[in-house]
């Protein structure tokens, strides 16, 4: 059982209850400057400049610096061309440790995902707080997880820690929609440390692993229109519908053929299998009443640590192709298949490494209880630490809901409890000299 200085526990409680309005605030302030990532631009800056600011306020000495002025980064297997990244600057910051003890960076990602079309009851830039809730864009992924971890900075100096170990806070750009290279610039910027907690949304569990993603657009075509002679035309209607019919026997293959991961075993679908795009032309009576020539699917899978990416793309394209060949006579042509996303693996540490261990006997001392040691449900960027520069990882953050969604919230209690864990742990990790 690891030992948690129950002195030290019990100042940081009391001051993280005492400062619990600062926290709320600290996450109002960055849900109202949106930051929203539209590949291949984004809008990161005006963020990212206010997070200088406010570390600026407690003694540290932030480096806002451009991608394309990271040495080696387009040249790395990782990075991914296409983005656009001007005025989209990465914010880095070291504290130097007395000594002794070991470093960590505390990671997170300031774009998000767009506001969207979905009607929202809450002002998407509002940061409404509404009994536990902290409404707004970005709230949850990852905000009030940045929040944390800049409250975290505040609180270092604020209480006079003198840390042994050089304590690390970044944000980068470009998570969103596979970006990655934000976080990949951050290592070859020197950010780095013997461990990362990235302060993703994870409910208050200890995960240090993530499942993989791919996402492909699948694009039907048949002719259409609404007069012919003869038969009344049916276009890619019946095409879409064969395709999502076997869906499931996708999902069930996937299932059968995939090795579940440890930390995903107790999950009830641990490599889900989703539709989530259909589109043929836009709505309404500005458009032709005319049964549709072409529509676009938007189909997306996960997957286990440890699959390759060339044997998951095979399986796909054969189930795809048995699926056209099942039925040759609705399919003049073959659909197509693109992916506009890179693609992310899954990835995983073990359990046994200390910077699990440790920070769970952190949160089992705030929460009162255990916390889950489990593998979060989506692809992020965990796995740049873990394979490209061999660093132990977690993902932990606070509870929330309607992530990417409209009305998107954070739980405020959730939030407070996640940011006495991170500071407690961030003590006992790099040492209190």
């Amino acid at each position: 059982m690891i030992a948690i200085d129950q002195d030290l526990q019990a100042t940081i409680t009391n001051y993280v209850q005492r400062k619990r309005s600062r926290l709320i605030e600290l996450t109002q302030d960055l849900v109202r400057l949106p930051s929203e990532n539209k590949p291949p631009t984004g809008a990161e800056l005006a963020c990212q400049e206010h997070i200088a600011s406010v570390l600026r306020a407690s003694g540290w000495a932030p480096e806002l610096y451009e991608l394309t002025e990271v040495k080696g980064l387009d040249q790395h297997p990782l990075f991914r061309p296409g983005r656009d990244y001007k005025n989209r600057p990465n914010l880095g910051a070291r504290r130097t440790g007395a000594g002794g003890g070991r470093s960590l960076v505390l990671s997170g990602h300031i774009d998000t995902v767009p506001r969207g079309t979905q009607p929202w009851t809450r002002d998407a830039f509002g940061g409404e707080v509404v009994g536990n809730r902290i409404y707004g864009r970005g709230s949850n992924d990852m905000k009030a997880g940045v929040a944390m971890n800049l409250f975290v900075a505040e609180a270092v100096p604020d209480l006079s820690l003198s840390l042994c170990g050089d304590l690390l806070f970044e944000t980068v750009i470009d998570e969103e929609f596979g970006g990655v290279n934000g976080t990949l610039a951050g290592r070859l910027r020197g950010y780095n440390a013997n461990a990362a907690v990235i302060s993703e949304p994870s409910f208050l569990r200890v995960c240090p692993a993530q499942r993989g993603g791919r996402t492909a657009h699948i694009t039907f075509r048949a002719p259409g229109g609404v007069l012919t002679e003869g038969a009344f035309p049916v276009g890619v209607v019946e095409q879409v519908t064969h395709f999502l019919a076997k869906v499931p026997e996708f999902a069930a293959q996937r299932r059968r053929k995939s090795r579940v991961q440890e930390l995903y075993a107790r999950h009830a679908d641990p490599v889900p299998v989703s539709v989530t795009k259909i589109f043929t032309s836009p709505w309404g009576t500005g458009e032709p009443i005319t049964v549709p020539e072409e529509c676009k699917v938007e189909f997306y899978w996960q997957l286990m640590p440890g699959e390759v990416q060339e044997e998951v793309e095979r399986e796909f394209f054969e189930w795809l192709r048995s699926v056209v060949q099942a039925h040759p006579e609705l399919f003049p042509e073959p659909p197509i298949t693109e992916f506009p996303i890179r693609w992310l693996p899954g990835s995983a540490i073990s359990k046994l490494e200390p910077l699990v261990g440790e920070l769970a006997a952190c949160a089992e001392a705030v929460l009162g209880s255990p916390p889950d040691i489990a593998g979060i449900e989506g692809p992020c960027d965990l796995y740049v630490f873990h394979q490209a520069f061999s660093t132990p990882a977690v993902l932990w953050g606070p509870r929330g809901g309607n992530t990417h969604a409209a009305d998107e919230y954070v739980e405020i209690d959730s939030l407070v409890e996640a940011t006495a864990t991170l500071l407690l742990f961030v003590c006992r990790w790099c040492g209190v000299a």
